[in-house]
């Protein structure tokens, strides 16, 4: 294999490659303080912007809480939720309806609506903001129509399907009278543990007496045919 020859290289070149070489070595290190200086100049100048916009935006904060302490607390939006002292048992008003000859739907549409406290400009729904209804002359509410015998009301006596009891409205009236009123406003209040305690709040009795007296309830038979009864003589 023939040996390959390196080209002949000559001091003139060599001398002259190494001359342009400390050239440009020194021309760049000439220059190094003024990059120098740029860099530090562009630092300093957004140290100060960062500054004046800090400044800027404490200004903005500080006329921002100023003028909210000058328009005071915004009632508007503060949602409201009852709290424990809104709905004390010791502070539930009471109330009376007198069933005689009142019609059914109506009557337990009064009723359920005190129950639950929509009479009450307060009211939520989760809560029990109602008082305490007591009815009297459960025997004598009466229906439309032919309901007497045409309305049933069925029970289970052993769970059974087998087993179930069928009554006409005249049939419970007669045996029961309270259990009329009582499965009517049953159905119109919440399903649940604030239903169940809401229902234990109404006492129907048959017959113009009750025990409540010493309550003082308050009568809100007039309310029944109304056609908006929000209101109430006590609220």
């Amino acid at each position: 294999m023939a040996s390959q020859t390196l080209p002949q290289v000559s001091s003139q070149t060599i001398c002259s490659a190494s001359r342009n070489f400390k050239q440009r070595d020194s021309t760049s290190a000439r220059f190094q303080p003024d990059l120098k200086a740029s860099f530090v100049g562009k630092c300093v100048s957004l140290n100060t912007r960062a500054q004046k916009f800090t400044a800027s935006s404490k200004n903005c904060v500080t006329y921002a809480t100023s003028t909210l302490e000058k328009l005071g607390t915004d009632v508007a939006n503060n949602t409201f939720y009852p709290k424990a002292e809104d709905h004390l048992q010791v502070n539930k008003p009471w109330y009376i309806i007198d069933a005689k000859g009142q019609t059914l739907g109506r009557l337990a549409v009064l009723v359920s609506q005190h129950l639950r406290g929509a009479n009450v400009p307060t009211y939520t729904p989760s809560v029990d903001m109602g008082g305490y209804v007591v009815v009297i002359n459960a025997e004598q509410v009466v229906v439309s129509g032919n309901k007497t015998q045409q309305k049933l009301y069925r029970r289970h006596t052993t769970g059974l399907p087998g087993a179930m009891k069928v009554e006409t409205f005249a049939q419970v009236q007669k045996r029961i009278p309270a259990r009329i009123i009582e499965k009517a406003v049953k159905g119109m209040l919440p399903k649940g543990s604030l239903g169940r305690t809401l229902f234990k709040h109404m006492k129907v009795v048959a017959g113009p007496t009750h025990e409540h007296e010493a309550q003082q309830p308050v009568d809100i038979t007039d309310q029944i045919n109304r056609s908006f009864t929000r209101l109430s003589p006590t609220n």
